[in-house]
């Protein structure tokens, strides 16, 4: 029982924010506020874990990119990388919930920038989302809807690498939610916008 108990005051407990100012409170400022820790921050092993999620879904959206945006270039292993770091996360998040007590699960889904963390990620894509299709127009891709996911994800996951550094949260759950979700609303944007944008 008390292996049980330790077991779920450590899911309960995994860093779900940035050792930062106690002053601070559960609204959005939050995300500014955090700056200033960022260097304790990065001192913990899970934020860099955290960063490890957009970093590796960049290398692999950005493979896939290359491979979409010329014509006869099959995809190949990019699919199997892009699932990889998801797959991780979704079970890492499972292992947590069901090892957190009931009352904390919610808690550590949708932490104190829920609200933001999407709409940010989305917003800060954008520049790195004109450049990527720019790019790829130029390479004459054929798949366009498919060629449009993968450089809509390159850049939702490049937004995401530099989200982390103003993201207070430290939930493996928050990020397997909301993180993904700030990463697929520019990759569905390149589904809908790719045969405009990359037809030549």
């Amino acid at each position: 029982a008390r292996a049980a108990d330790r077991g779920s005051s450590r899911a309960s407990t995994i860093g779900t924010r940035y050792p930062a100012d106690p002053t601070q409170s559960g609204s959005a400022s939050d995300t500014a506020n955090s700056t200033p820790a960022i260097g304790a921050a990065m001192k913990l092993p899970l934020f860099w874990i955290k960063l490890a999620l957009p970093m590796c879904l960049t290398l692999a959206a950005l493979l896939a990119t290359a491979r979409l945006s010329r014509p006869g270039f099959a995809v190949g292993r990019a699919w199997a990388a892009l699932a990889a770091p998801v797959l991780a996360v979704w079970i890492a998040t499972l292992v947590l919930l069901w090892l957190a007590p009931p009352d904390a699960r919610l808690p550590l889904v949708m932490g104190n920038t829920w609200r933001v963390c999407p709409r940010n990620i989305a917003l800060l894509s954008v520049p790195v989302f004109i450049t990527v299709f720019w790019a790829m127009r130029g390479l004459a891709p054929t798949r366009l809807r498919l060629a449009g996911a993968a450089g809509g994800l390159l850049a939702g996951a490049t937004a995401a690498i530099a989200y982390c550094f103003h993201c207070p949260e430290m939930g493996v759950p928050f990020w397997a939610v909301w993180y993904l979700l700030g990463m697929l609303i520019p990759t569905l944007a390149g589904v809908v916008l790719g045969p405009r944008l990359l037809n030549w």
